[in-house]
């Protein structure tokens, strides 16, 4: 079966009075997200994010301006790596406040090796992440590793081809997953759940536990965008049509501009006011048409078969134009 094709031929009328019934208006905040003081308890369906990655020195300045440090002094706190984890345990602790019973977080999150006081070592992001949104109720569900293929392959840390001193290359990133209580109760037969259906070509490539695809180009000095594929196959395998997806770190938008594409109303909190006029081009404030948001998910299965495109030529304009690369 490919995706929601079957469904949508019989079920249409359906589908679309339900997603009409949604909210879908995207939302975005120019603040801090330790406070998301504008959304109730149990609102939101699923977060897809990738926060600044402590300990990596592109972020240095802006961890001193969160933590309110002096300019240049962020290299000489003997507790950095841990009052930069105390400043995102905050957000977690938000997103577990703002998640429905059952919802999801997804955070993208890679390690960091620095010379940091002398002392070079690795500093484990991931692991420290998972230890507070565990202790605050989270549970952990299976991890993905997203192998970021390099244009270095001779690449290391080390010194010539002698033991006992190189160290091995960071080659992945992880995006965590975790999800608040047990299972999400669904409506029995609930249109919009059964019309955001994958396919099993494109399951057995998402829930696979290493993800093999390039990241984005870097290039914008204040942010690091992740590419369109990572939160397309995030919000596609956690979430529903018409469901709300939230980016506490929302950087450049691209959570909120897939999300809307796909028929998500989208949540985004930006701290940095400088990244508006990029946000303002990448994310369109309107909500989508729900007539074109489903004439569009029908014709990625019908011109692509199992494993979509994201864009596919359709009659409506208020979708991206910007075409995701094929899956791997």
């Amino acid at each position: 079966m490919q995706g929601p094709i079957d469904y949508l031929i019989e079920n249409e009328g359906r589908v679309l009075a339900a997603l009409k019934a949604r909210d879908l208006m995207p939302q975005i905040f120019y603040h801090s997200a330790e406070d998301m003081k504008e959304l109730d308890a149990d609102g939101v369906q699923l977060v897809v994010t990738s926060p600044p990655y402590p300990m990596i020195e592109m972020w240095d300045r802006l961890f001193e301006s969160l933590l309110h440090l002096a300019h240049g002094s962020f290299s000489k706190q003997t507790r950095a790596f841990e009052l930069c984890h105390e400043f995102l345990d905050r957000v977690w602790s938000e997103c577990f406040r703002v998640l429905d019973q059952g919802g999801i977080l997804c955070v993208n999150i890679g390690d960091a090796t620095r010379t940091f006081a002398g002392s070079f070592q690795c500093y484990l992001n991931h692991a420290r992440v998972a230890e507070h949104c565990e202790k605050i109720g989270f549970q952990s569900l299976v991890p993905i590793l997203w192998r970021k293929p390099t244009n270095k392959p001779n690449a290391f840390l080390g010194s010539g081809f002698y033991p006992p001193n190189a160290y091995v290359t960071l080659d992945c990133e992880y995006i965590l997953v975790f999800r608040k209580g047990p299972k999400r109760i669904v409506k029995p037969q609930d249109p919009l759940r059964y019309a955001s259906q994958y396919s099993k070509s494109e399951r057995d490539v998402w829930f696979s536990q290493i993800w093999d695809f390039r990241g984005e180009r870097q290039n914008h000095a204040e942010t690091a965008p992740f590419p369109d594929e990572l939160p397309y196959r995030l919000i596609r395998m956690f979430s529903c049509l018409g469901d709300t997806v939230l980016d506490p770190f929302l950087g450049t938008g691209t959570t909120l501009k897939i999300a809307r594409t796909l028929g998500r109303k989208g949540i985004g909190y930006e701290v940095n006011p400088s990244l508006k006029p990029l946000i303002d081009r990448n994310v369109q404030r309107s909500p989508p048409d729900p007539e074109d948001i489903i004439e569009h998910l029908r014709r990625m299965y019908e011109i692509s078969g199992d494993i979509p495109s994201l864009v596919m030529p359709s009659k409506g304009r208020n979708l991206e134009d910007k075409s995701l690369s094929s899956f791997r």
